[in-house]
């Protein structure tokens, strides 16, 4: 036991060392970004202080010009252009020219980037808060749970694991390579094109970018025509970090326009990443096809949130309400079909209103309200149009939450947060994304009736299980066709960034996030060599030579044998005739009429 003694302590002093490591900061340097832009500060220009109304009779696209405005305030705050696709060619030919110089540089000099992002966003987190409040309505809390905190946990988890993952993998050569080295290398793809979505502008950007950058690629970002403001401004968070580390100038390209924007990124780079709605996502998929682009694809989601009858109902209410409303009411966590034990329906749905007829909506960064606006115009319509479906087929709507007004003059751009009882899956508001602040809550009575309801949907993105056997919720959660599972929480898979994400059916494939969607991003190179390079390499034997000898078959079919078969005593004899092809002492076989 004595020789042990020297190992624990050298033991404890490589974790005492360590420890001491941690408490020296690393030397980040910090970057300057012109916040002029986002800066509200009450001195804007008449120009950009006025209340936008939406054109009528003719698009934005028309006009060339994507329009940003506050959704929760109608305030304007200006215009981006919509580059044409000749405009959006010269953006990728820049990218790939900069990305040629990007794959030789090292994983330290990509970490450090990732520092220096990490070190602004963690020093900025109300500044970016409030340019994603107000370019798409949802609270400062949304802001920093749904964007911040997955942004920085991403940024680490790549600064601990990223280049572990992108290491040469090797792999077992097999039985008849045995004398070979076998491995998996990761190469750069190239130009990374993504299409992103307005939920959640500073993360949808950021997690691709974060990806495709420490991966040896470049990236060109087309951001949603409802969050080009904010998108433009996180844009400038990138250059001037990339610019801290002397990364080349373009490599990371945002783009702003409308579908002839975004058609034309699509057939121009080396792999596509998009998050939508399904029929965009089809149409990317087309034009995609035509070059043979590879394609990642995040779609939309119906989350089943199920809670059998022995969970602490108060605790599991506060989550249900969290789920839906995430997001000041847009709805981007997912959780909309919400299916609970008759045992406990009744006290579910009672406590779950309550929360609810507490919770107001109004202009986020007012500081009095619990959801901001809906991003999209007109959205609210389709959401009343559900829930009136809901109504004439027998549902009952069990409380509404309360919302006010900015402005006379400003667009109706909220939805107040709703509760709905005696819903089934006949109506529209349980089979169709909904994207918004309602809580459709349905009966079941056996754990394989709740599967089956959640199973009962085109989308199978995600879903969330309550139950106080853990081992119960598992065994439930295990039979839904989805792509990311919560076992008694919600969303803690979108905080995970190990973790792939994506979903199943029409809410789409392949995955990004975790080692999945960083490998992703790159060419997957198979590579076999000599393992004792020169003494031992291939030789073809001399029965299959050319011209190859009458009995070669002969030999084929016993080194089968003896590499493959089951029979040990079989094999050895294959052993014995293989050893006889090869020394020239095997006779042919005799040719049988």
């Amino acid at each position: 036991m004595a020789f042990l003694w020297p190992l624990i302590v050298l033991a404890f002093a490589y974790a005492i060392c360590r420890f001491l490591f941690m408490l020296i900061p690393p030397n980040v340097p910090s970057i300057d970004v012109d916040v002029s832009d986002v800066l509200d500060d009450g001195n804007q220009t008449q120009e950009n202080s006025f209340i936008y109304i939406p054109p009528r009779g003719r698009t934005q696209q028309a006009d060339r010009k994507v329009q940003c405005y506050e959704p929760a305030t109608m305030k304007y705050l200006g215009y981006y252009p919509a580059l044409t696709p000749v405009e959006v060619n010269e953006r990728v030919a820049q990218a790939r020219k900069a990305q040629k110089i990007w794959a030789k540089s090292s994983f330290k000099q990509r970490r450090q980037f990732l520092r220096i992002l990490l070190n602004y966003i963690v020093k900025h987190q109300q500044l970016i808060c409030e340019t994603s409040s107000r370019d798409t309505g949802k609270t400062m809390v949304d802001a920093s749970l749904g964007e911040i905190m997955t942004t920085c946990e991403k940024i680490t988890w790549l600064l601990s694991e990223g280049e572990q993952w992108l290491k040469p993998e090797y792999r077992s050569s097999g039985r008849s390579m045995f004398y070979k080295k076998s491995k998996v290398e990761f190469h750069p793809l190239g130009v990374i094109g993504a299409i992103v979505s307005w939920n959640y502008p500073f993360h949808n950007i950021f997690n691709p970018m974060l990806a495709a950058v420490f991966s040896g690629n470049s990236i060109v970002i087309k951001v949603s025509e409802h969050a080009s403001w904010s998108g433009c401004f996180y844009f400038q968070i990138i250059q001037s970090a990339l610019a801290a580390v002397g990364a080349p100038e373009n490599l990371v390209e945002v783009i702003t326009g409308f579908a002839e924007t975004g058609e034309a990124l699509v057939s121009s780079v080396d792999k596509m990443i998009f998050v939508g709605s399904p029929g965009v996502g089809k149409m990317i998929m087309r034009n995609a096809s035509e070059t043979l682009t590879p394609v990642t694809l995040e779609l939309g989601g119906k989350d089943a949130f199920i809670v059998c009858e022995d969970v602490d109902v108060d605790h599991v209410a506060h989550i249900a309400v969290r789920a839906a409303l995430q997001s000041s009411g847009q709805n981007c966590a997912g959780a909309e079909r919400f299916y609970v034990h008759r045992d406990i329906y009744s006290s579910f749905v009672s406590k779950v209103a309550k929360i609810v007829k507490s919770v107001s909506a109004g202009p986020p960064l007012a500081g009095k309200y619990d959801m901001g606006a809906i991003c999209l115009q007109e959205h609210s319509e389709k959401l009343e149009i559900l829930v009136n479906d809901a109504l004439d087929k027998g549902a009952k709507i069990v409380v509404r939450g309360s919302f006010g007004y900015i402005s006379e003059g400003a667009v109706d751009q909220f939805f107040p947060p709703t509760v709905i009882e005696n819903v089934d899956h006949t109506m529209k508001l349980m089979q169709e994304e909904a994207f918004g602040p309602i809580l459709p809550i349905m009966k079941f009575s056996t754990d394989e009736e709740a599967v089956k309801l959640a199973n009962d949907s085109r989308y199978g993105l995600g879903c969330a299980v309550f139950s106080g056997s853990q081992r119960r919720a598992r065994k439930i959660a295990s039979q839904i066709h989805c792509g990311v599972v919560a076992i008694n929480d919600f969303a803690s898979n979108y905080l995970c960034q190990s973790l792939p994400f994506g979903g199943v059916k029409d809410s789409g494939f392949g995955r990004f996030a975790g080692v999945e969607g960083l490998r992703a991003c790159c060419l997957v190179k198979s590579v076999v060599e000599d393992r004792w390079w020169p003494f031992i390499k291939t030789k073809i034997p001399k029965p299959i030579q050319y011209p190859v000898a009458e009995n070669s078959f002969e030999f084929q079919e016993s080194l089968v044998e003896c590499l493959y078969g089951l029979d040990i005593w079989d094999r050895l004899r294959a052993l014995v005739n293989v050893i006889k092809f090869l020394t020239g002492q095997h006779s042919p076989a005799t040719v049988r009429s």
